[in-house]
């Protein structure tokens, strides 16, 4: 599995990239290796809040659906539309198919995510 080291990660295996005041956030490689054939997405709308450890949309798969965790709260300034038609591509590279982007209330909650070694040992 592949924990790229520039990104953060949660407990409840989303992702975040950091890029000054917004952060790219999707499911790590653990997460979509668990769920199997990702066969829909639900996102949220643009200008909708996501709120830090909430539900912001849920991953459909062939074994079943989770709710994705948001790792930190601010506001959808983009979501990823690739995914409506090609839920999928989250298997391919699910660290390229990010699912929303968001412009970060509270930089502070960063420090409570996890590093990728702090992550992967986590898994063990």
């Amino acid at each position: 599995m592949n924990f790229p080291e520039k990104l953060y990660y949660s407990k409840e295996h989303t992702w975040a990239k950091v890029e000054g005041d917004t952060a790219l956030i999707g499911i790590s490689d653990f997460a979509q290796e668990q769920l199997g054939e990702i066969l829909f997405v639900e996102m949220p709308e643009v200008g909708d809040e996501v709120v830090k450890d909430s539900s912001f949309g849920v991953v459909e798969s062939s074994k079943k659906a989770s709710d994705t965790i948001s790792p930190l709260s601010g506001e959808v300034v983009e979501i990823n539309e690739k995914l409506d038609d090609e839920p999928e591509y989250i298997n391919e590279d699910p660290y390229d198919a990010w699912i929303i982007k968001i412009k970060i209330k509270d930089d502070s909650e960063i420090k409570d995510l996890l590093s990728s070694s702090e992550y992967e040992s986590g898994l063990e």
